[in-house]
């Protein structure tokens, strides 16, 4: 019976410790964002910007409302092809993604040490 109070007595001490030292830890954190928060008057006050006659949709030309279209949509793509790799064998597995399909290439390839 000793062993198993000893054994509890332990788990306690063990478990209280850890979560005093992350209770401490924590109020470290607190208090170094509290000490390194940019203070208010340092800042400048913003003054607010004279609206330009481009920022007024209604003021643009066809022209820059095509261009501005065109430039979003070849951003898009852009970013989409950018998102995964190409498709490397999609017949094998048909429906499965472009990063599973590639995975699966970079796996069946034979491994060659580096020189």
């Amino acid at each position: 019976m000793d062993d198993l109070v000893f054994g509890l007595n332990m788990t306690v001490i063990g478990m209280g410790l850890v979560f005093f030292v992350l209770a401490l830890i924590w109020a470290m954190l607190n208090l170094l964002t509290y000490v390194d928060r940019p203070s208010a008057s340092g800042l400048a006050p913003a003054s607010p910007a004279a609206p330009t006659a481009s920022a007024n949709p209604a003021a643009l030309s066809d022209e820059e409302v095509v261009a501005i279209a065109v430039a979003i949509t070849a951003h898009n793509a852009a970013r989409q092809r950018a998102a995964a790799p190409a498709q490397l064998n999609s017949d094998d597995q048909p429906g499965s993604s472009r990063w599973v399909t590639a995975g699966r290439a970079r796996q069946n390839q034979s491994w060659q040490r580096r020189r």
